[in-house]
């Protein structure tokens, strides 16, 4: 049975960091790459960052840029989001997403609230 599954959301301080996970089960992971989406309130989803299959690749939207750090450990079938100097603008639900050639997976998302 295929599973992704994020986990790390939480309400944080504008400024402050977390870090999100996404446990992947159920499908060759270091096969995939894979992706971060996230959807505002109100908003449509929209991709944040983005990882080769290998982690030798990395890419981003530009309001993350210099903030966010994606990363993955093939040997734990995890990938992470490292974010730091949160803005409440960045309050949305997280996804990743694993693109295969066939098939594409997604996690069902995690809360990020960025408020005082």
């Amino acid at each position: 049975q295929v599973q992704l599954v994020e986990s790390g959301g939480d309400l944080v301080q504008p400024g402050g960091s977390l870090r999100l996970s996404c446990a992947a089960s159920g499908f060759t992971f270091s096969s995939y790459r894979m992706r971060w989406y996230r959807q505002p309130p109100g908003k449509e989803r929209e991709f944040v960052a983005a990882i080769s299959s290998t982690g030798g690749t990395t890419n981003y939207v530009d309001s993350v840029k210099g903030r966010f750090t994606v990363s993955r450990d093939n040997n734990k079938n995890t990938m992470y989001l490292q974010m730091n100097s949160l803005k409440p603008e960045d309050t949305a639900v997280y996804y990743c997403k694993a693109l295969g050639y066939r098939y594409d997976y997604w996690g069902q998302g995690t809360q990020v609230t960025v408020s005082s």
